[in-house]
Order: C-alpha cells, then sequence, then structure tokens
C-alpha cells in the first residue's frame, strides 16, 4: 500500500501576532525607501541634465538624460591616475593590515599568551586617547615617509575594533584544544595558523577584508596631510581638487560661471557614483562571510 501523506499543521496565528507582523512588514518597507531612495536619487541626478540638477526637478527618475557629468570626469587624465592609486592604497593596505590584525589578535585570544590581558589593554587604550595629529605628522616625518605611498600604508594599519572582533572570533571558534593536538602531532605554530587557523577563520577575515578595504578606499586625509605629488593622490583627494576648481568661477562672463555651477553641481552625484561603485560591487559578494563573521566574533566570547 501506498503511503499516505500525513497533512501539515499550519500554527494558528491570533489575530495580535497578524498585527505585529503587519508592522513589522510595514517598517521593513519603509526602511528600504529610506535606505534605496538616496542611492536612486544620486544615480538618476548623475544622468541628468545640469540645468535639471540644478533646478531641483529630479526626484525619483532621471530628466533629461546626459552624461555630461562622468563624460567631464574621465576627459581628465588625473581621475584614471587616482582610480589606480587607490586600487593600489586598498589592494596593498587591506593587505598589511589583516595579515597585521591577524598576528597580533590570535595570540591574544590564547591563555597560554603570558601578558595578554596587560597588552589588550594597552591596545584599548589607544583606542581612547591617540596622540594627535602634530605627533604623528612628526612620527611620520621622522620616518621619512612624507609623499610616499608607505604613509598611507603603515600609520593606520591596524584599527583596534578590528583586533577586538578579531580577538573574538579566535577566542570562540579556535578552540585550546585543537590546538593542543597540532603540537602533539609536531605542528609548528606558524603550520597551524596557516593550516588551521586561517581556513576555519574565512568569516572574520571577510569581515576586516571589506572593514578594511571600506575604508582605505574612502580615505583622503591622511593623504592630505601627508602627500605632496599629485601622481600619488587617491581618488577622493583628486575628485576633492575637481570639485573646488569647479566651484572657482572668477574672470568669467555671468552665463559661463552659471554653467559651471550647473556642472559643479553635477559633478558632485557623478563623484558619488564612481567613488562609491567600487564597493557596492565588492559587497555582495562578502556579505554572507561579513554578517556571519560579525556576529560570532561580536556576540559570542
Amino acid at each position: 500500500m501506498a503511503a499516505t501523506a500525513i497533512p501539515k499543521k499550519r500554527i494558528k496565528e491570533s489575530a495580535g501576532d497578524r498585527i505585529f507582523i503587519g508592522v513589522i512588514y510595514v517598517i521593513l518597507t519603509l526602511l528600504v525607501i529610506v535606505v534605496l531612495y538616496p542611492l536612486i536619487y544620486i544615480v538618476s541626478s548623475s544622468i541628468s541634465s545640469p540645468a535639471a540638477v540644478t533646478s531641483g526637478r529630479v526626484w525619483l527618475w532621471p530628466v533629461e538624460l546626459s552624461f555630461k557629468g562622468f563624460e567631464e570626469l574621465f576627459r581628465r587624465g588625473e581621475v584614471m591616475t587616482g582610480y589606480l592609486n587607490s586600487i593600489f592604497y586598498t589592494t596593498a593596505g587591506t593587505l598589511i593590515s589583516v595579515t597585521l590584525t591577524i598576528m597580533i589578535a590570535y595570540p591574544l585570544s590564547r591563555r597560554a599568551f603570558f601578558g595578554r590581558n596587560a597588552l589588550m589593554m594597552v591596545i584599548t587604550f589607544t583606542m581612547i586617547f591617540s596622540g594627535g595629529l602634530i605627533p604623528t605628522y612628526m612620527v611620520v616625518k621622522g620616518l621619512d615617509l612624507i609623499d610616499t605611498r608607505w604613509a598611507l600604508l603603515i600609520p593606520n594599519a591596524i584599527w583596534v575594533w578590528q583586533v577586538i572582533i578579531a580577538r573574538s572570533f579566535f577566542h570562540s571558534s579556535i578552540p585550546e584544544e585543537l590546538l593542543e593536538a597540532s603540537e602533539i602531532d609536531g605542528c609548528s605554530d606558524l603550520r597551524f595558523i596557516w593550516s588551521v587557523v586561517l581556513p576555519l577563520s574565512k568569516p572574520i577575515i571577510a569581515v576586516l577584508v571589506l572593514m578594511y578595504a571600506v575604508g582605505q578606499w574612502n580615505a583622503y586625509f591622511d593623504a592630505l596631510i601627508y602627500l605632496k605629488s599629485a601622481d600619488l593622490f587617491p581618488l577622493q583627494l583628486i575628485l576633492r581638487s575637481i570639485i573646488i576648481q569647479n566651484n572657482s568661477g572668477s574672470n568669467m562672463d555671468a552665463m559661463a560661471i552659471v554653467e559651471k555651477q550647473q556642472l559643479a553641481e553635477l559633478l558632485k552625484y557623478s563623484l558619488i557614483v564612481v567613488a562609491t561603485l567600487p564597493v557596492l560591487i565588492i559587497y555582495p559578494f562578502v556579505q554572507r562571510y561579513f554578517v556571519q563573521g560579525m556576529l560570532v566574533g561580536s556576540v559570542k566570547g
């Protein structure tokens, strides 16, 4: 005889439960609108005509479709130079930062590491109290890093909050028994980190990569302070210079000044799209690891 299918019993929801779920859906819908509307508005403004953007006629969809803002940006050779510099700073800086963060966070998560609590207090102290801009500049200058690429890679290579998150993850996800078993088999510390710790730490590595990459991509203040050569400028600093140049309108007639102001307003939106597009492309690929790593590294431990 054929087995009869057992009907699934559905949990009956009360009127209060349905109202609560409805309220949750309404709140989530409003949050999605609040998040998506600025993005849609910026993209629509970036491909609208300068006159439509300045007059405020762009509300949701593009008005008088135009790519003049992007044409003006990529017409300048320094934009591509800035793009390449930012890609280098982001890639190299993220690699250095993630490596150093793991090197300091993993030993701090092991109970056998002598003085780990005192060292963690010292590291946390630097997150609350810093030396300030002038002492930091003097240190960078004393190391002959002014107007070099290293000035953007070394001084802010480690962020304390990322060290705390990574330490919590290692403490909760890499048990001491695993280390003891590897030591019995004759595994060295470096081999254990490379063969065991890193493969088990993909979520937290994704978190660190995303945090450091976004911070390095958006950074411009250090470049403004430490760099002098235009061929070393990151994208954000070059885009800032373009906005300043287009906002200045001396020795021009009234019509040219209006056109330049309209173009400057359009360039703001085009610059936002150009500067944020790489991050928006990368994030979906690491979102799963990012959420998992944040939950494990921040809640547990």
